[in-house]
This record gives C-alpha cells, sequence and structure tokens, in this order.
C-alpha cells in the first residue's frame, strides 16, 4: 500500500493519490484526496498520515452518502436513544427546515468549511439571530465529529472555522424588594407554591414539574431531584432521567418552603377527599404543562411591573443571591446541579466583582486588626518585662 502526491493541471494545491491492495477480483482501486494545501512539507505530512490510515484499517472509505442522509442515520441512532426527547425534537426541526434544504444534497465527503460559512451567512441574511446561528454550528459541529467517529469522514469541516458571534442574552435578576413583592401579588393565584418554590430552590422548570410527593422530605426538609418532565410537539408530555450526574441531587429547604409545601399538601389532600380519592405518593405536586406556567409567570411579572423577567430568571435570582450572601460557589453549584463549578463561576461571572472586593476588603479588615492586636500584646509583653527588670 503506497501514495503518492501530484499537481493537476491548473491547480496550485496538492492531491494525494493512495494504491489500495488487489481486491478479491485482482484489481487494485485508487482514491484521489485533495489535500487543499500548496505547501509540499504539509502535503508530505498529510500523506504520511493517510498512508498510515490506510495500513491500520482507520481511513474512511469513499462514500455517496449525503449530508442529508448523514443526519437522518445521526438523528436515529445517536440523537434519540441519547439525549432529552425536546432536545432531540429541536434538533430534528433544525435539521429538517434549514440544514437539509441547503446543505443536503451535498456528499458528506465533499462538505468543506466554505460550504458551511455561506450557510451561516444565508442563516443571518434570512434575520435569524447570531445565538440561533452557533446554536446551528454547535449541532453541525457535534454532528459531523460523529461522522469522523464512525469513519465517515477523515476531517470535521465545522471544526476548521471560529463559530458565529452573538451577544449573550442579558440575565434578569429580581432584587430582594421586588423578589416580595412578587411573592406578594404571587400568592393570589395558584402558582404560588410552585413560584415560591422555584425562588427558593432554583430548580429548572422541567424538575419542578416532574417532582412527586415522594420525591420531598418535610421532615429532612429536603428535595430529591432524579427527573425532568417535557411537553413535546406532538402534544406528548415524557419524563426523563436528569441530563447528568450532577443533575441528579438533593436540595434543602427552607423553612418557609417546607410551610408553603406543608399547607399546599394538606389543600391537595382535601380537594382529593372531596373528590372521592386519596393523594398518592406518585401524584405530581405542581401538575400543569411547562407553557402553561410560563404563560403565568409572564403575566404576573408584567403586573408587578418586572417587564422581561422569564421563569428561568428564578434560577438566576436565587443563586445571585446566595453568592451575594458569600455562599461558597460549590454549593451553589451543588444547589443548582451544574456539572462543574467553571460553569457557575462563568454564568455568575458578572456577581463576581463585587464579591471580590468584600473578600478584599474582608481580609484588609482581618490583618489590620489582627496586626494592632499583635502590636497591642507586644507593647504589654515589653512593658511587663520592664518592670520586672527594674
Amino acid at each position: 500500500m503506497t501514495g503518492r502526491l501530484i499537481k493537476r493541471k491548473g491547480s496550485s494545491t496538492w492531491t494525494a493519490v493512495l494504491q489500495h491492495p488487489l481486491d478479491s477480483n485482482g484489481r487494485r482501486k485508487q482514491q484521489w484526496i485533495n489535500l487543499k494545501t500548496s505547501s509540499i512539507r504539509k502535503a508530505k505530512d498529510r500523506l504520511s498520515e493517510l498512508v498510515h490510515q490506510m495500513e491500520t484499517g482507520t481511513l474512511p472509505k469513499p462514500s455517496k452518502t449525503t449530508v442529508g442522509q448523514f443526519l437522518d442515520r445521526w438523528l436515529n441512532e445517536y440523537a434519540r436513544p441519547n439525549l432529552a426527547p425536546r432536545t432531540t425534537e429541536g434538533y430534528e426541526h433544525m435539521i429538517r427546515k434549514y440544514i437539509v434544504p441547503n446543505l443536503g444534497t451535498i456528499y458528506l465527503t465533499a462538505l468543506k468549511p466554505e460550504h458551511l460559512l455561506k450557510y451561516y451567512s444565508d442563516l443571518r441574511a434570512t434575520g435569524l439571530s447570531g445565538r440561533t446561528v452557533h446554536h446551528h454550528h454547535v449541532t453541525l459541529h457535534g454532528a459531523l465529529k460523529a461522522a469522523v467517529k464512525w469513519g465517515l469522514m477523515v476531517r470535521n469541516p465545522a471544526a476548521s472555522i471560529d463559530p458565529p458571534r452573538f451577544d449573550k442574552p442579558e440575565m434578569h435578576t429580581i432584587s430582594e424588594e421586588d423578589l416580595q413583592r412578587f411573592l406578594d401579588a404571587a400568592q393570589q393565584t395558584e402558582y404560588y407554591p410552585l413560584f415560591y418554590t422555584a425562588l427558593f430552590t432554583g430548580m429548572r422548570r422541567s424538575e419542578l414539574l416532574a417532582l412527586r410527593w415522594l420525591d420531598v422530605d418535610l421532615i429532612l426538609c429536603q428535595i430529591h431531584i432524579t427527573r425532568s418532565l417535557h411537553h413535546l410537539r406532538t402534544g406528548e408530555t415524557v419524563f426523563r432521567p436528569t441530563k447528568t450526574a450532577k443533575s441528579r441531587r438533593s436540595v434543602a429547604l427552607s423553612p418557609s418552603t417546607v410551610q408553603i409545601l406543608h399547607e399546599y399538601k394538606a389543600k391537595q389532600e382535601n380537594e382529593r377527599l372531596h373528590a372521592g380519592k386519596l393523594l398518592q405518593e406518585d401524584d405530581l405536586i405542581f401538575p400543569w404543562l411547562p407553557d402553561t406556567v410560563t404563560h403565568a409567570w409572564l403575566k404576573l411579572a408584567r403586573r408587578v411591573g418586572l417587564n422581561g423577567v422569564r421563569f428561568h430568571d428564578a434560577r438566576h435570582t436565587h443563586a445571585s443571591l446566595l453568592l451575594k450572601q458569600n455562599v461558597h460557589p460549590a454549593v451553589v453549584q451543588q444547589r443548582l446541579g451544574h456539572a462543574s463549578i467553571a460553569t457557575t463561576i462563568d454564568v455568575y461571572s458578572h456577581i463576581m466583582p463585587g464579591l471580590q472586593a468584600a473578600a478584599a476588603n474582608g481580609f484588609d479588615d482581618f490583618v489590620r486588626s489582627r496586626g494592632k492586636e499583635f502590636k497591642k500584646e507586644t507593647q504589654e509583653k515589653f512593658v511587663a518585662k520592664s518592670g520586672v527588670n527594674s
């Protein structure tokens, strides 16, 4: 098995010509691969790499698979078995509506970075936000990474370009004063226990709506989070285990939250008794659909002057208020179920400058006060020693 380099007529880049071993019919097949470089040194290095892959059986075979055909396989063999239903549904919508109509007919092995760059540019021209286009890039990068792993491509073209830039959405948090005003207004609605629990635990909407009474220990004051609820476009409601091990966690409840849930459970029990039923341990605590909860939150937020504050901002508010009280970021990470403390610090880095200043001032006060105490003790020892000697 050998290979050689040539330059095609009118081309400035090198092409590798690989000589495959004889097949069962005694024929030898050549494989031509455009190396996309005019540097002879880089071309030789790439040729050596290709020959090594050919000899070890790791060289992807020429394929007529299109991008559309591959993405369909990726959805079936990777996304659906491994990802949350809502996540897979979002990927499928993106692939069917945008990616396949624009890139679907291109052979997978012929897909180049310039195809992707033009695709992103065309998306922006249609009015899609930079954040949405960035999400398309992340999806394609992940899918094409699987293509390389499965031996369908030599390299991932999405890895050769910078992801589209976008401005991070502004994070809204509720101040202590506005929080009390919001809760006072929420008390007049049926969603009060849910909104209160969200603000006092930092749980995700999907986690809250998946809670059963057996997940809550009102004696030891804890909630055990093991699953999440997803409502699909088909109208189907599904429950899934939390997406990471860190998301599967126990969250301590404040005394006021325990009291709210105690009263709410008693109310549910009475309602069930009037209906001739008993409240079961595996009954949902908050039996509402995600969109219903979101609309109720937004309506209430607007009513109290908190325009733009989303339900997810209850989670940000919980974390922000904890950090402002100098609660260690590791504790905040555990309560939120972040995969790592780096995620927590990255998301809430805007709060850190204030905490840094408070830490610096606290350190200054501590060291200076200890210095004064040490100086006083030294002087007293000196005076005492002088008195003895005299």
